[in-house]
């Protein structure tokens, strides 16, 4: 604080004044001084981080990185209309019986000579692993966070458990999962079905009983004190409340799987994520290219579309501001 105000006469603190004054200061003086050493000691950490990637890096990443872009240039088409072709199986005029130029070779018959581009049944067939993984997930959540939340009176070993068991479910990435899942069912979807599942289930769960724990009492201890039942609270009390918040994190859990669906498939679980693996293996430029398009399309409408039913389903005064 100033001792003069404006050219007046300076202002006479009292000693309990000056005394909380010094210890503000002091205050000020330790918080910035821990700022400072938070980014010293992040900036050392980032930088040995750093340090031993590259060192352990087969290929050194500091002596590759002036060459990052020639991947990008060496996968350019021959002419920029040939990702197009790719897409929707169109005959290309560079074709000389080889894959890189057979785009019809997967294709999807429906009935007679209507058929599905193969990259759109592909990336169909993720979206349905996303799809189909969410809505398990999302069950099993469901039904696990009532248990072990702590305000609903749930027995504390039942709650431990169950707290557990969803721990144990969302510990393993999702392709480690499906490492263990392709060795026993082979190749294809139903791997990646059940990794994503799985993990799944133990995200929303943990996401879903912290809801459930920051919930609004009050309905449920009045239903309580007119003698409901346990499922009758949380059904009439718990669940409308809620409901906003777990359909909120269903989506974002969806468009999560989307991603991780196509990186299995990668692996050789099925969908999108497979043919890119072999486009970019075999050079296909055109393919690579067509593939990477349709899945940032994809996703973007994946983005839009849960916003959009995000809004329907919360209210539209929701996202709008009153000055």
């Amino acid at each position: 604080m100033s001792d003069h105000v404006s050219g007046r006469d300076p202002i006479r603190l009292s000693p309990q004044t000056l005394l909380i004054e010094r210890h503000w200061n002091a205050m000020v003086r330790q918080r910035q001084l821990y700022t400072i050493g938070g980014i010293v000691v992040l900036c050392i950490a980032l930088g040995a981080s750093v340090w031993f990637a590259n060192e352990t890096n087969a290929g050194k990443f500091f002596d590759r990185l002036p060459y990052l872009f020639d991947f990008f240039i060496d996968m350019q088409p021959r002419d920029w209309f040939e990702p197009w072709r790719a897409l929707f199986d169109l005959p290309s005029p560079y074709d000389d019986g080889s894959l890189k130029y057979n785009y019809p070779v997967g294709r999807v018959y429906l009935v007679g000579s209507l058929y599905v581009p193969e990259y759109f049944y592909k990336m169909v067939e993720t979206l349905n692993i996303a799809l189909l993984s969410t809505l398990v997930g999302f069950t099993f959540g469901f039904l696990f966070c009532f248990a072990a939340a702590r305000n609903l009176g749930v027995s504390p070993w039942l709650r431990f458990i169950v707290r557990r068991v969803m721990e144990i479910l969302r510990a393993f990435p999702e392709i480690v999962i499906a490492g263990f899942f392709l060795a026993i069912f082979s190749l294809g979807p139903i791997p990646a079905i059940l990794a994503v599942s799985i993990h799944t289930i133990g995200a929303l769960g943990k996401l879903f009983f912290e809801v459930v724990e920051n919930a609004d009492m009050k309905a449920e201890e009045g239903l309580r004190a007119v003698g409901a039942t346990w499922m009758e609270r949380v059904r009439y009390a718990i669940v409308p409340q809620i409901m906003p918040n777990f359909m909120s994190y269903f989506l974002l859990r969806f468009e999560i799987n989307v991603r991780a669906s196509t990186i299995l498939g990668a692996v050789g679980a099925g969908g999108i994520g497979e043919q890119l693996r072999l486009s970019i293996t075999r050079g296909h430029d055109a393919k690579t290219i067509a593939i990477i398009f349709l899945l940032f399309c994809t996703i973007v409408a994946v983005d839009q579309f849960s916003a959009w039913l995000r809004k329907r389903l919360v209210g539209a005064q929701s996202f709008s501001f009153t000055q």
